[in-house]
């Protein structure tokens, strides 16, 4: 039986968002076409800033002088795999982190090869729901594209092994959120539902991840907290919403807004639904 972790304080996370409103870190997202808007737009809203830099002959130089970068691969296609390699060795070279999306790994071969690739490279993280973490670790899993069927705490062993495998933090998210090094992990809760109901907040999560994982101090904290806070921010989006069209410009707003008090208000135990 898996033992399930204590959850991350919102007083780690309130510190990890200052450090990163006051650090404003330049994160190169290539990430898929479908969510470039809401991933640009989510960034901003935290103080960070994004970049969409995809073509091979500017990526690998951008990549280098960015804060982190991001790899998605949700619209992969031969011309931008090759950027993204580029991208990746430039930024392992300058000593930048880079993070890892793998979008509906698993479910497609070819990207699920690409990203088997990808992830001897040294990833400083790797964020995707159960079904990918678990295709990517080797294990099975039924996923369906970027649906999971599969929970994050089943998941949690597999993000554990693919944690000591590669050295990264994976943080396997889904209704609770599990962020491991292969020997520590913590739990983040909260959210909302209608934060499916919105395509891009999954990708967004991701670049997030890319951005706090360039602030100095414990990585596996940083990724924690990047879940935290947008977890917080789709709690209390989801408040005044009244459905998916209302939903996103009231999370832009709550990530703006997020502070120390909001991110503290409740203590998320691990396992609470």
């Amino acid at each position: 039986m898996t033992t399930r972790p204590s959850a991350f304080p919102g007083e780690k996370a309130a510190d990890a968002l200052n450090q990163l409103r006051q650090a404003s870190p330049l994160v190169h997202c290539m990430t898929n076409d479908v969510v470039q808007s809401i991933t640009a737009n989510v960034l901003l809203a935290l103080g960070a800033s994004p970049a969409m830099v995809i073509d091979s002959r500017e990526a690998a130089q951008f990549s280098a002088i960015s804060s982190a970068l991001l790899v998605n691969v949700g619209t992969l296609t031969d011309s931008r795999a090759q950027s993204m390699l580029a991208a990746i060795h430039a930024a392992n070279n300058a000593g930048k982190p880079w993070v890892l999306d793998p979008v509906a790994v698993g479910a497609l071969s070819w990207r699920s090869e690409f990203c088997q690739e990808i992830i001897r490279l040294r990833p400083a993280a790797i964020r995707g729901n159960a079904s990918e973490i678990m295709a990517l670790s080797g294990l099975a899993a039924s996923g369906r594209g970027v649906d999971s069927a599969d929970t994050s705490l089943a998941a949690l062993p597999a993000a554990q092994s693919l944690a000591l495998q590669t050295g990264a933090i994976v943080a396997v998210t889904g209704e609770i959120d599990y962020i491991c090094d292969g020997e520590n992990t913590c739990a983040v809760s909260g959210g909302d539902a209608l934060m499916t109901k919105v395509v891009g907040t999954g990708c967004a999560l991701s670049a997030v991840v890319a951005a706090f994982v360039s602030l100095p101090g414990d990585r596996l904290s940083n990724v924690a907290a990047a879940c935290r806070v947008m977890s917080c921010a789709g709690e209390i989006a989801s408040q005044g919403a009244k459905g998916p069209g209302s939903f996103q410009p009231a999370f832009l707003d709550a990530l703006y807004s997020l502070d120390a008090k909001r991110l503290t208000a409740k203590n998320f135990r691990a396992g609470e639904a």
